[in-house]
């Protein structure tokens, strides 16, 4: 597809999940908060985020369900390729997944509360203080029962070489005990260039790993889980895209 076509696609996804958002988001809020009806949100978050990777032409292929622990709560830990990496993420593992998001992004209308009441929980990276009190946060939103989904690259990688892992996500599941699912995206970047607005519609690939536990483990082994996800990652991205036939 050109690029010209790819552009106008890409303007239209984002105009017409603005007007999602400003349409659905303060009646969701409205009923959200009152009556604590925050699964509400996480249906419209999942419209939000499938009416724009419709739009956009972004389709995924999820191999190993299976390995994601059931009536548990996990940390989702994956790798970074672009901006489709969330909304796609969102859709594919978890119907009610949580995310550890940049502080900064609580500025946007309606979508920064919207966010917030549904649990996501801000991280201010400029404050050590700030962001070891939202590892607390989450960690505590764990233990009752939330899957969250954290990039600790903290930011996308323009190859395929994992960047250096960021430790607070990890912090987050051994204080919890709560197990660290691996996952592998790929094809994203193809999607998405750093930098560029535009979106390519493109089949992604989105790989599932074994849970990795953190049952019996104390934030002195943090470095040796960080290690053991890394080569989990690294080994699913090795595999390549998924097939049809892995479906």
């Amino acid at each position: 597809m050109s690029t010209a076509i790819a552009a106008v696609r890409s303007v239209t996804a984002y105009i017409a999940t603005a007007l999602y958002v400003l349409i659905a988001g303060p009646p969701g809020l409205l009923l959200a908060i009152p009556f604590k009806w925050k699964g509400l949100l996480y249906v419209l978050g999942h419209g939000g985020a499938a009416l724009a990777l419709g739009l956009a032409g972004i389709r995924y292929r999820l191999s190993g369900r299976a390995h994601i622990p059931k009536g548990r709560a996990v940390v989702f830990c994956a790798n970074h390729q672009s901006n489709v990496d969330p909304p796609l993420l969102y859709r594919a593992l978890h119907p009610r997944l949580h995310i550890l998001f940049k502080a900064e992004l609580r500025k946007l209308p309606i979508l920064g509360l919207v966010m917030e009441t549904g649990g996501f929980v801000p991280v201010d990276r400029g404050s050590r203080e700030a962001a070891l009190g939202s590892i607390d946060v989450a960690a505590a939103s764990l233990r009752e029962g939330n899957s969250f989904l954290i990039f600790p690259e903290g930011t996308r990688s323009k190859t395929d070489q994992l960047l250096p892992f960021k430790k607070g996500g990890f912090i987050m599941a051994i204080k919890a005990q709560a197990p660290i699912v691996p996952v592998a995206i790929t094809g994203g970047r193809a999607a998405m260039r750093k930098g560029s607005a535009i979106v390519h519609p493109v089949m992604v690939s989105v790989r599932v790993g074994l849970p990795i536990e953190t049952a019996g483990r104390t934030l002195a082994d943090r470095d040796a889980v960080i290690d053991e996800v890394r080569a989990a990652i690294e080994a699913l991205m090795a595999q390549g895209p998924v097939t049809a036939a892995e479906r």
